[in-house]
């Protein structure tokens, strides 16, 4: 018999190793320890966890630092100076004592712890520049996370300061007096872990439109900015459409203008008189006809002077009469075309007057 067939293995999915703002190894003495127990040690948040690996996905033990108080150099049991490598971690309830392998080691973990207790970038520590943004780079997520972890409903607590004489007393169940405003504001930011600070106007206002989002990859929280749209109010997806403007085509042609009140105004053309048009385009009869004005008449030209007689010609007494010119040899006295009657009544007038004398 054929032997049944066996479903093909799947592997096994691997982990993702956790995502850590600081991490290296790290050797920790507790309040109960008797020696130094080295781990691999990352801090994430205001948490520090500890594997037995750096390839470990599940850690062995952590330690909150919720309960934060500071950070001292220590000096090892027996030596005479700070070889730079031991620091102490003090909480208010324990102290726990680390031992790295270099100076360096020891100020990036320092300076990484105060960093997400403080939520500031510290500048008392030996760090280099390249330090000092990465730690940087941590305080911008360290905020972002603690944004999220932010309950909707804040509570309110209102404190009373009064003043009696020269002393400002702050109205608790203890009361504590102080000598001036800086002393009250210095007694509630140092006796509530800088939970309680001063207001500061930040006029530091953002650009950009955005908000915190874990990554779906390494569970990080970052900072998303999401594409906004243009300027102005979005368009109304429903309801009726906005009216377009008109198009240059369907706009009305212009109205004519206000004719002249000296010239002639002709009303429209179903109740004037037939007009002859230079390019007998024909208007419409939605519209008044406006005439041009007929042009008046030149004045006649100036009418022509009387004529004068011609001089008398000088007689010759040479022996009889004198000679008289041949009629061929005389010109006309009035050559315009207008005037041939006048003209021609003149000559004969003339001609009379010629004959009697001779």
């Amino acid at each position: 018999m054929a032997s049944a067939l066996r479903p093909p293995r799947v592997p096994k999915p691997k982990g993702v190793l956790p995502s850590h703002y600081y991490e290296s190894f790290l050797e920790k003495k507790g309040p109960c320890d008797r020696d130094y127990k080295k781990f691999w040690a990352g801090l994430q948040g205001l948490t520090i966890y500890f594997y037995n690996s750096n390839r470990d996905f599940q850690h062995v033990e952590k330690l909150n630092l919720g309960a934060f108080e500071k950070l001292t150099d220590e000096i090892p049991w027996g030596s005479s100076r700070d070889p730079g490598t031991h620091f102490s971690l003090i909480l208010r309830d324990q102290e726990i004592k680390f031992k790295v392998e270099t100076l360096e080691c020891r100020e990036m973990w320092k300076g990484f712890i105060l960093t997400v207790v403080e939520l500031r970038v510290p500048t008392d520590l030996t760090l280099l520049p390249g330090h000092l943004y990465m730690m940087s780079e941590v305080l911008a997520k360290e905020e972002a996370r603690r944004a999220l972890e932010t309950p909707s409903t804040h509570v309110v607590r209102h404190y009373k300061v009064k003043r009696e004489g020269p002393k400002y007393v702050i109205d608790v169940e203890q009361p504590f007096s102080c000598t001036s405003l800086d002393a009250v504001v210095n007694y509630f930011v140092s006796h509530t872990k800088k939970a309680l600070v001063p207001f500061l106007l930040d006029e530091d206002y953002e650009k950009v439109l955005g908000y915190v989002e874990a990554d779906k990859e390494n569970g990080e929280n970052v900072w998303v900015a999401p594409s906004a749209p243009g300027p102005g109010p979005a368009p109304c997806t429903g309801g009726p459409k906005p009216l377009s403007p008109a198009s240059s085509q369907d706009k009305l042609p212009p109205l004519p203008p206000l004719p002249n009140q000296e010239e002639n105004y002709v009303t429209p053309i179903g109740d004037g008189p037939a007009v002859d048009y230079e390019n007998q385009d024909v208007a419409s009869s939605s519209w008044p006809v406006i005439l041009k004005p007929k042009k008046l008449p030149k004045p006649p030209a100036k009418l022509p002077k009387p004529p004068v007689g011609p001089k008398p010609e000088p007689k010759v007494f040479n022996g009889g009469l004198g000679r008289k010119l041949p009629v061929s040899s005389a010109q006309p006295l009035f050559p315009t075309a207008g005037l041939a009657d006048m003209t021609a009544e003149l000559q004969k007038k003339l001609e009379k007057r010629r004959a009697l004398e001779h």
